[in-house]
C-alpha cells in the first residue's frame, strides 16, 4: 500500500510539472515568438532587403499581438495594460538611448528620439507574460499588499530608472522596500489540477533570471546593444536581473489592477 500511494504521489508530482512546463511555455508566446524574430532576423536579414530590419520586427509585432487578440489568447482589457507598460518603457528606452546605457546599432525608418518603436514590444512581451501567466495559472495570493503601498514602490523604482544617472542610485533601498512590502506574500498557482504556492518574492526573480537569459539573447541577435558590446558579443553583467525585478514589479502591480476582486486565496 505505502508503495502504491507513492507511485501515484510520484506520477501526480511529474504530471504537474510536465504541465507547469506546458503553461509557462503557453504564458510566453508572446515573448518567444518575438525572440524568434529577432535571432532569425539577425541571420537572414540583408542589406539590400526592402525595408530594415527593426522596421520589418515592428510590423512582426503588431501581427503577432493582433492575432493574439483574434484567438483570444489576450483579452482587450489585458492589451490595454501592455499597452500601458509598452508606453513606460518606450519613454525610458528614448532617455536610456540619449544617456549612453544602449544602442540600436541598425538604421532604420520606425524610430522615435532615436529609438526604434519596434522596442516597446519587448516591454509588451514583459507584460503579456504577466497577463497570460496570472490568468492561465488562476493566480491567487496572500498577504497581498494594499494598492497604493505598491503604487508607490512603482512610481520610486520608474523615477530611480531617470534619476540614478544624476543623484545616488536607489535600487537596493528598493528591493529592501520590496521585500518589507512582499515578504508574506505567497502566490498559488494551478498547473492543471491541484493549486501550489511559493513566495512571491522568489517567483519574481526567476521570472527575473529567465528574462536575463533572453536579454542575452536578445542582444546576441544585436536588435540592441551595450557599450562593451560594441566590438564583439560579451554576456550581459549578472546585475542587470536586479533591474529586471525591479521592472517585473511595475508590471506585475499593473496586471494586478486587473483583478482587484479576485487575488485571495
Amino acid at each position: 500500500m505505502p508503495k502504491s500511494v507513492t507511485r501515484v504521489g510520484l506520477t501526480k508530482f511529474i504530471s504537474e510539472f510536465w504541465w507547469f512546463g506546458i503553461r509557462q511555455a503557453q504564458a510566453s508566446l508572446f515573448a518567444g515568438s518575438l525572440l524568434v524574430g529577432i535571432l532569425l532576423t539577425r541571420f537572414l536579414w540583408q542589406a539590400d532587403f526592402p525595408i530594415a530590419r527593426y522596421d520589418f520586427l515592428f510590423f512582426y509585432a503588431i501581427f503577432i499581438q493582433l492575432v493574439f487578440v483574434a484567438l483570444k489568447l489576450e483579452h482587450w482589457e489585458e492589451v490595454k495594460v501592455i499597452l500601458i507598460f509598452h508606453l513606460v518603457g518606450t519613454v525610458m528606452e528614448i532617455f536610456k538611448t540619449h544617456v549612453g546605457s544602449w544602442e540600436y546599432p541598425e538604421a532604420n525608418l520606425i524610430r522615435i528620439g532615436g529609438v526604434p518603436l519596434f522596442s516597446g514590444f519587448m516591454y509588451s512581451a514583459v507584460g503579456s507574460y504577466m497577463a497570460r501567466v496570472w490568468r492561465i495559472f488562476e493566480f491567487r495570493f496572500t498577504h497581498f499588499p494594499a494598492t497604493r503601498w505598491m503604487a508607490l514602490l512603482c512610481v520610486l523604482i520608474y523615477a530611480n530608472f531617470f534619476t540614478h544617472h544624476y543623484m545616488i542610485d536607489l535600487r537596493y533601498p528598493l528591493f529592501a522596500f520590496s521585500m518589507v512590502l512582499f515578504w508574506r506574500t505567497r502566490v498559488y498557482f494551478k498547473p492543471r489540477q491541484t493549486h501550489y504556492w511559493m513566495p512571491l518574492l522568489l517567483g519574481l526573480a526567476l521570472v527575473s533570471l529567465f528574462i536575463w537569459f533572453a536579454e542575452n539573447a536578445g542582444t546576441l541577435g544585436q536588435i540592441w546593444i551595450y557599450p562593451n558590446q560594441r566590438d564583439g558579443w560579451h554576456m550581459v553583467h549578472f546585475a542587470k536581473i536586479g533591474s529586471w525585478y525591479l521592472l517585473m514589479l511595475i508590471s506585475f502591480v499593473l496586471v494586478s489592477l486587473l483583478h482587484r476582486d479576485n487575488k485571495t486565496a
